[in-house]
């Protein structure tokens, strides 16, 4: 649990006030559009949601494990598959509306080899106005394998796992897709946040949270590689939300993009 303190110790703290609108997404996964592309089928639902957000005037802070490179060895590629979204996240970029943490699974990354022109990833940020701090992270600092040890299961995932991947089977190492060791994690860190009193969002265990005040103070948004949705956690007008992003038919069997509110909004300050 030092990591975590670590983290918080060294965060980089963002003033923002009740007006500010923010828009907190993990676990994107970009990969070269592959069958082993996890982010593939959601990608326009991703696209979808990022154009609402940047014309609405939010802020874009992706909390880690925004790029697969631990199955994927070229940026170059990954940029080439994904053109449309590096473009939006550069948009947010020029407006001063784009924050980028690292995870476990590109930990190693530049934000200029995706075309993101002055971003630097950061392993934490602290968002300070909103009534309480609230501390960003990607979440694998309560992880041991995927934190301390990640350069070897980096080596398993790309050398082994990948290869079956593309053949049908599933990484079992992999936080997201093993449940005794995201309730594992999660529970590292809920204990943490309620040991430190420190309210908390991350990803990393691709499992959605967030708890009514009183509840917990450990959040999740989720990620972008679910089964047909995308979530992630609005803040706006000082309170916090839950949102999932899918595709709907309507009238005359027309597909489209909706949002939808899973929990929420609380007031940030009814926190403690």
């Amino acid at each position: 649990m030092s990591a975590l303190t670590s983290a918080l110790r060294n965060a980089e703290k963002i003033n923002i006030e009740r007006t500010s609108k923010i828009i907190l997404m993990s676990d994107c996964h970009r990969g070269t559009g592959s069958w082993a592309d996890n982010f593939l089928k959601n990608r326009h639902i991703f696209a979808a949601a990022l154009t609402y957000y940047l014309q609405n005037g939010f802020t874009y802070i992706e909390l880690g494990d925004g790029e697969e490179l631990w199955e994927n060895r070229s940026a170059a590629n990954i940029r080439e598959a994904n053109r449309d979204i590096y473009a939006l996240m550069e948009s947010f970029a020029q407006c001063g509306r784009l924050h980028v943490l690292f995870g476990n699974h590109d930990i190693s990354k530049d934000c200029s080899e995706f075309g993101l022109t002055d971003v630097c990833c950061r392993e934490a940020i602290v968002l300070s106005g909103a009534g309480r701090d609230i501390l960003l992270i990607h979440g694998h600092q309560g992880d041991l394998w995927n934190h301390r040890l990640w350069r070897v299961a980096r080596f398993f995932v790309r050398h082994i796992w990948r290869p079956l991947e593309m053949i049908g089977f599933q990484d079992p190492t992999s936080t997201a897709g093993n449940t005794k060791h995201k309730n594992r994690v999660e529970r590292r860190l809920s204990s943490w946040c309620s040991k430190h009193g420190q309210l908390t969002v991350c990803g990393h265990t691709h499992r959605p949270v967030l708890h009514p005040p009183g509840g917990g103070l450990y959040c999740n948004c989720g990620s972008c590689v679910h089964p047909y949705c995308v979530t992630g956690i609005e803040i706006e007008d000082g309170s916090v939300s839950l949102v999932r992003w899918s595709v709907k038919t309507g009238m005359l069997n027309l597909l489209y993009v909706e949002k939808d509110t899973v929990a929420g909004p609380y007031e940030i300050l009814l926190y403690r």
